[in-house]
């Protein structure tokens, strides 16, 4: 059988918070039990917890790891180091502009060598870290493989969007490959390494996710399919490296950076198993729902994965996108409405051009409305679509996306003082005249 997602990679087991098993030696997994006096192969049992002990069930994270040295022989002596743009919540009254509407050109890939690690450039944070609420968003440039350098973040689970260049995600858990269209998930605390897979560079967007896992959405009244279906979500199986070389372990904990040097490889988990694990995501996989008679429904209906807050229905972070799809509404005005919003919306653009802001927003740039801002379609989009004939007119060639969540977005410096803010961008909507008229 042949089709546009026919070939499955055998490097991936499929299905969204699934219980896995693999190994990469045969018999490398004890079955029956977790920690046997002596594991196989002179391996060493190892838990890694992505939750309290106590979750429920639904929500309790771990697996069991397998590996030639445990966790505690991956550290030594921490040495501060500093990441001036890898920014975290609180980040309050770290520059001097007013509130509004901003918005970003694409920033170019800098001209200097870059790890995935070394090209994160945070623009907005949210919430706070040390609490474990919130979030932070921003850009990432790569222009080199990390080689004998691995990281961990004990902050924040990671959302990585690739929007040019495909990176190669070496886990402790086993390997993921994305391009510009799919998606990558790394929990919180697990070690990896980014290499540079085909390409000499790579831009992104990244979503660092403080509090409860991300998980899929209820969908509600459309019912048990559509949208995001768990069977398209592929985890890794186990693949490690018997490295007995120097390496440098740098960690991310409560928004601070600390390295040391280790004489191996941390990335040596021969087998595992459990459902904290990383996953990626093809975006083209994204079965969206919408209206089929009239009125455009609320953004929600895009939502591809969200991580819930304490408060039932509010998002810590929803990530929500904007593909392919058909427009069929009757006497409807069908860009998004114009609104105000509780959430704030991070919104970056991975292709092609984006219906409500068809000049402006091109493929890498960014957008940022904050809670309580009005924003909506500029004043061609707006033109457009009272005036064109309404026949089904499919968008293609399109991908746009938004990191949304319920607390107010702080900008750092480093997204107050790039060249690329577009200072006009507020006059978009300087064309909408007054249309009233007293009359039907």
């Amino acid at each position: 059988m042949t089709g546009k997602f026919s070939n499955v990679s055998s490097d991936y087991m499929s299905g969204f918070g699934n219980d896995f098993e693999t190994e990469s030696l045969k018999g490398a997994l004890p079955q029956g039990q977790n920690s046997p006096q002596n594991c196989a192969y002179g391996l060493y049992a190892e838990q890694l917890s992505g939750s309290p002990f106590t979750a429920p069930r639904g929500e309790n994270e771990r697996s069991w790891l397998y590996r030639i040295r445990p966790s505690v022989r991956h550290s030594a002596a921490f040495s501060p180091l500093d990441m001036p743009n890898w920014a975290s919540a609180p980040n309050i009254g770290d520059h001097d502009l007013p509130i509004a509407q901003l918005r970003w050109s694409p920033v170019e890939i800098p001209d200097e060598p870059l790890s995935f690690v070394e090209g994160v450039r945070i623009m907005t944070t949210a919430g706070d870290v040390n609490t474990q609420s919130g979030m932070a968003a921003g850009l990432y440039f790569v222009t080199r493989s990390m080689e004998d350098e691995v990281f961990y973040n004990a902050d924040a689970e990671l959302l990585v969007v690739p929007q040019q260049g495909d990176l190669l995600f070496f886990t402790e858990l086993g390997k993921l490959q994305i391009a510009p269209g799919e998606i990558a998930i790394i929990p919180r605390g697990m070690k990896f390494r980014v290499e540079l897979a085909g390409c000499d560079s790579a831009r992104g967007y990244i979503c660092e996710n403080y509090g409860g896992k991300f998980t899929l959405p209820d969908r509600g009244p459309i019912g048990a399919n559509c949208l995001a279906n768990p069977r398209d979500f592929k985890t890794p199986i186990a693949a490690f490296e018997e490295r007995d070389e120097p390496c440098t372990l740098t960690v991310k904990w409560c928004g601070k950076f600390y390295s040391c040097r280790l004489g191996h490889s941390p990335l040596d988990v021969v087998a595992w198993h459990g459902n904290y694990a990383p996953y990626k995501y093809d975006l083209d996989t994204f079965s969206p729902v919408g209206a089929i008679r009239f009125d455009h429904p609320d953004p929600s209906i895009f939502t591809v994965l969200t991580a819930p807050s304490e408060t039932p229905g509010t998002a810590n972070i929803d990530f929500v996108i904007f593909p392919e799809r058909w427009l069929v509404g009757e006497n409807t005005f069908r860009p998004p409405w114009y609104h105000m919003n509780i959430m704030s919306e991070f919104m970056g653009n991975i292709k092609g051009e984006y219906d409500a802001k068809p000049d402006g927003f091109a493929p890498g740039a960014v957008s940022l409305h904050n809670c309580m801002l009005p924003h909506g379609p500029d004043n061609e989009a707006y033109e457009k679509a009272t005036q064109s004939e309404l026949v089904p007119h499919k968008l293609t060639d399109t991908l746009a996306f938004m990191f949304e969540t319920r607390f107010p977005q702080h900008l750092t410096r480093y997204a107050s003082e790039l060249d690329e803010l577009q200072q006009d961008y507020p006059q978009c909507w300087d064309g909408l005249k007054k249309n009233f008229t007293g009359q039907k």
